[in-house]
């Protein structure tokens, strides 16, 4: 398997806020990479992201606190660079490089 070049991958940040870090063993904040395809070859999007989250980072087993019908569910902030992501696309908006995409839970349980 060869080394990954920086062309291939993106870095960027990804928080959680509003109780939803508990669905990501407590962390907060994640800096890491992402490829800079998604499985059919196109620029990877904040779906691509979500998948990826949940196929990698989540540990939690309540997926559906985080997605429903394969995006985001109702009741979660998605923030891109600071910006409502309903201002950049939503889902198909491109990941670029050094981006901090923040979710935030507006439920609250009771």
């Amino acid at each position: 398997m060869s080394a990954a070049s920086s062309e291939d991958v993106i870095p960027i940040t990804v928080e959680f806020s509003g109780g939803l870090e508990m669905l990501f063993s407590n962390q907060r904040k994640l800096d890491f990479s992402i490829a800079a395809k998604d499985e059919s070859g196109l620029n990877s999007n904040v779906a691509f992201l979500v998948r990826y989250l949940c196929d990698n980072v989540m540990k939690d087993p309540r997926k559906d606190l985080f997605v429903l019908d394969d995006t985001v569910r109702p009741g979660i902030l998605v923030l891109i660079n600071d910006a409502d992501w309903e201002l950049e696309g939503e889902d198909k908006y491109e990941i670029q490089k050094g981006d901090n995409i923040l979710f935030v839970s507006t439920l609250h349980g009771g």
